[in-house]
């Protein structure tokens, strides 16, 4: 399906922090390792949306916020620059089979290159086929590395 023209993709402000809070709520609901926290996603968000070091990108349609997608700058020395770490990839199901996801991976694609990252990388639920399915059409690729996590207190 294509696109509903009067659906934009631009950069999200703090306008949009409870519109991307529901929208984690949604994402957090079917990954196994993360739970929807309110306050410690409006936390992070926040965070994010004042620091230079990354972009959330939103799709918006009549004024509503109805996808999202956010990214953040590390510095890779296997690539010797930057690489850009693509999170909280997530469109609201009644808009979800319309190009607005791909839209989005499209503008944080953009946003790298315009700042010389070198690579895109992502973190996906192993278990979350439909997602993973969408990444691939979208030429992303499997490595061999795996995500290893400890929290600290």
């Amino acid at each position: 399906m294509i696109m509903p023209s009067t659906t934009i993709i631009r950069p999200a402000t703090h306008e949009d922090l409870n519109s991307l809070v529901m929208l984690l709520e949604m994402l957090f609901s079917i990954e196994t390792d993360f739970t929807a926290n309110r306050g410690t996603q409006l936390r992070g968000l926040e965070m994010l949306l004042e620091s230079n070091q990354g972009c959330i990108i939103v799709a918006e349609n009549r004024g509503m916020v109805v996808g999202m997608c956010s990214g953040q700058f590390l510095i890779s020395t296997a690539e010797g620059g930057l690489s850009l770490v693509v999170e909280d990839v997530v469109v609201h199901n009644e808009w979800q089979g319309r190009g607005i996801g791909a839209m989005l991976m499209n503008t944080v694609g953009l946003y790298a290159r315009e700042h010389k990252a070198t690579r895109l990388q992502l973190l996906a639920d192993s278990e979350n086929f439909p997602a993973l399915n969408f990444y691939k059409n979208l030429g992303w690729e499997s490595t061999r590395l795996i995500c290893l996590r400890k929290r600290h207190s």
